[in-house]
């Protein structure tokens, strides 16, 4: 489709956070965006000083970014973007179902990444069990908050299992420093936004323990093929994995010193406990909760994810950073 640069749409954000507020942000170059949070003084900070010190320190936003306390204040919107962590997206879907009361909802995106603690389930799993067959699409890719925010060149995939109205949504939602790609497999989407979320705590791990650059290249390399196996067994297509939703993701991810995730792994592998690493972040590492998830599913389903396993079991506590190197270094030899 052209890009149609003259259409303004009301696009309604939900989640203050860094990476929702990074999106708002960079939307409000070409739309009405309107920012929802469920903390006042984020509110208070976005409306009057144009900044979100809370979440997104340092960075001016536009003037014209709105943010609100009231969920009804985006009922108009012509796009909802949910940019709640993945534990936060049920809740989220059930408060604009009650918003909306039997009227049909605009298109959704959603930003998260990673499966639903408990249920297992992927963000358009939990889509769908929620609202049934809706408009609605995943957005994922290599993208650091304050880099989109200070509208530096990003790009990202939108999948969707209804292809045209993915490529409709890229229409709407590109800007001139964030282009958008279109795609049809929303499962291979949100799995390698999902996984490689794992994977940088698997490479923060190794450079905690100064293992080198080989090492973490062999980490990258192997947790694709590991990414790669999940996705097929779940429905999704490898050939995503090749583009922006996969290698792009893993590789920002797993070498970015932005990237929460890393950071865990980093200052795991430097001997410190999960507690002392989360609070000393401060902010959602979503790879944390997604370990134990996909080191569940990779048993039940019985694919093959040793260094996913690894992850989770030093996460857990079950193994030592030093030991889990130790182990996956042992494995049986194997034609790659």
């Amino acid at each position: 489709m052209s890009q149609d640069t003259e259409i303004r749409l009301q696009i309604g954000v939900l989640a203050a956070g860094a990476w929702g507020t990074a999106l708002a942000a960079n939307w409000a170059q070409r739309h009405q965006v309107t920012l929802w949070a469920r903390e006042p003084d984020v509110v208070a900070s976005v409306n009057a000083a144009h900044m979100n010190r809370r979440f997104l320190p340092d960075i001016l936003l536009p003037e014209s970014l709105r943010a609100t306390v009231d969920l009804v204040d985006l009922q108009d919107s012509d796009v909802l973007v949910l940019a709640t962590p993945v534990a936060g997206l049920r809740s989220t879907l059930l408060a604009l179902q009650a918003l909306y009361a039997g009227k049909a909802l605009p298109p959704l995106v959603w930003v998260c990444k990673g499966f639903e603690p408990e249920t297992g389930l992927l963000p358009h799993q939990v889509v769908h069990d929620v609202l049934g067959d809706v408009a609605a699409a995943a957005l994922s890719g290599p993208s650091f908050a304050q880099e989109v925010a200070k509208g530096l060149p990003t790009a990202v995939t939108l999948g969707s299992a209804d292809l045209a109205l993915a490529e409709q949504l890229a229409d709407w939602l590109h800007t001139p420093n964030l282009r958008l790609y279109a795609s049809g497999d929303v499962v291979g989407v949100e799995v390698g936004g999902a996984v490689k979320n794992v994977l940088a705590i698997a490479t923060g791990i190794a450079d905690g323990l100064s293992l080198g650059h080989n090492a973490r290249a062999a980490l990258m390399t192997r947790g694709l093929a590991e990414i790669g196996r999940l996705c097929e067994r779940l429905g999704g297509h490898r050939e995503t994995l090749t583009g922006l939703a996969g290698l792009g993701d893993l590789i920002l991810t797993c070498t970015g010193d932005l990237s929460r995730n890393r950071q865990v792994g980093l200052a795991l592998g430097a001997g410190k406990t999960l507690q002392e690493t989360l609070d000393a972040l401060g902010h959602v590492a979503e790879g944390v909760g997604t370990a134990r998830e996909v080191a569940r599913l990779a048993e039940d389903l019985q694919v093959e994810m040793p260094i996913a396993r690894a992850v989770a079991a030093v996460i857990s506590g079950e193994l030592k950073a030093k030991d889990a190197v130790i182990q996956l270094m042992s494995r049986a030899q194997r034609a790659e």
